[in-house]
C-alpha cells in the first residue's frame, strides 16, 4: 500500500526548558522519539502542516531553533542510520490488531 508519507528527522534547540518541554510535548503526538531533542517522523502532507502549526505556537521566534529535514518518500526511503549504544529503528507504517 503506497502512501503520500514522508520520513522526517525533526531536532530542536529551545533555549527555556518550560518551551522545551512543551515541544518535546508536541513532537511526541507527531513521531518517534530518538534521543534528547530529535524525532523520526512519518507524516502526510497534512499532518506536516499541523505538526509545523503546533510547533510555531510552541517555540519563541528567535530564541528558539527547530530543524525539520525530509529524508523522502517513507515508503521508499532507507536511510543509513549509525546508532552507537542504543538501537534505533526506521518507523513503518504497518497494522495495528486491537
Amino acid at each position: 500500500m503506497a502512501t503520500d508519507e514522508r520520513l522526517f528527522i525533526v531536532a530542536y534547540d529551545i533555549a527555556d526548558p518550560k518551551r522545551w518541554r512543551r515541544v518535546f510535548k508536541v513532537m511526541n503526538g507527531y513521531g518517534e522519539w530518538l534521543q534528547l531533542s530529535l524525532f523520526q517522523c512519518r507524516l502526510s502532507r497534512k499532518r506536516l502542516v499541523q505538526m509545523r502549526g503546533a510547533l510555531n505556537e510552541a517555540i519563541l521566534e528567535g530564541a528558539d531553533h527547530v530543524l525539520i529535514v525530509d529524508l523522502g518518500p517513507a515508503d521508499g526511503v532507507r536511510p543509513r542510520l549509525e546508532s552507537l549504544g542504543k538501537t534505533i529503528e526506521v518507523v513503518e507504517r504497518k497494522p495495528i490488531i486491537i
